[in-house]
């Protein structure tokens, strides 16, 4: 099963810093557009929630599909985003986050 992952870090002002396509999947220009659509549609709940809430860490705050987006917040307003495909068990039929 190849998947692929994109991890992003976002600077308090919106501008990316680091970002990274993680996974066993052929590297496809499409697949990276998806990623980061996804990811730059979830900033805006980010920015909602990371000041309604003392959690620094928010899990599957989106979902596209079959993709997940979690962000950890730091103390400083740094984003950590990854979105990451999220698979159902078979047999018991939970997530696999």
């Amino acid at each position: 099963m190849a998947t692929t992952a994109c991890f992003i870090i976002v600077s308090r002002n919106d501008i990316p810093i680091y970002e990274a396509e993680v996974g066993s999947a052929t590297k496809r220009e499409d697949a990276a557009q998806m990623h980061q659509f996804i990811l730059h549609a979830a900033l805006d709940l980010v920015q909602d929630l990371a000041w309604t809430t003392s959690a620094m860490y928010l899990k599957a705050i989106d979902r596209f599909n079959d993709m997940v987006v979690s962000v950890y917040v730091t103390a400083g307003h740094i984003l950590c985003i990854c979105d990451f495909k999220c698979y159902r068990d078979k047999k018991t039929g939970e997530n696999g986050e």
